[in-house]
């Protein structure tokens, strides 16, 4: 009986350890191209064409992947990434509705348009990614 007891322990052990899941964990900065301030706001986005995960950024445009669990990381591969709810509040419809205007380029909000792109490698510890600012179109 005691054998039995340090085998199911030896197999728990084993399972326990032999849990990686292969993830990098993976973090970064957003920051505009022109000045080097941070984005303050939004999400990185990474997706294949079978796998997503996201890094919500924070105010100092630092941001950490996410995508079964908190901070979990990336499996190693090629990832499309994009942007998306980098917006400012402009002003209120008269429904009521909040008028917003987005912070940087629009073809940084589509995984099909960014241009960006990340090799995650077991090597790969952080992603910065500048951006340019949305700039309104003249009517």
């Amino acid at each position: 009986m005691k054998n039995v007891g340090i085998l199911i322990i030896a197999m728990f052990s084993a399972t326990i350890i032999g849990c990686d899941d292969g993830k990098v964990p993976l973090g970064g900065k957003v920051t505009y191209s022109d000045d080097g301030t941070p984005l303050e706001t939004g999400t990185v986005g990474f997706t294949t064409d079978d796998y997503n995960a996201r890094g919500p950024i924070q105010k100092d445009g630092s941001f950490v992947v996410s995508s079964e669990k908190p901070g979990d990381g990336l499996p190693p591969g090629t990832y499309r990434v994009h942007i998306s709810g980098a917006e400012r509040q402009i002003g209120i419809s008269p429904d009521g509705v909040a008028i917003m205007e987005p912070l940087i380029d629009r073809k940084f909000i589509s995984p099909h348009t960014s241009g960006l792109t990340l090799e995650v490698t077991p090597e790969t510890k952080d992603y910065s990614i500048q951006v340019d600012r949305y700039v309104p179109r003249k009517r």
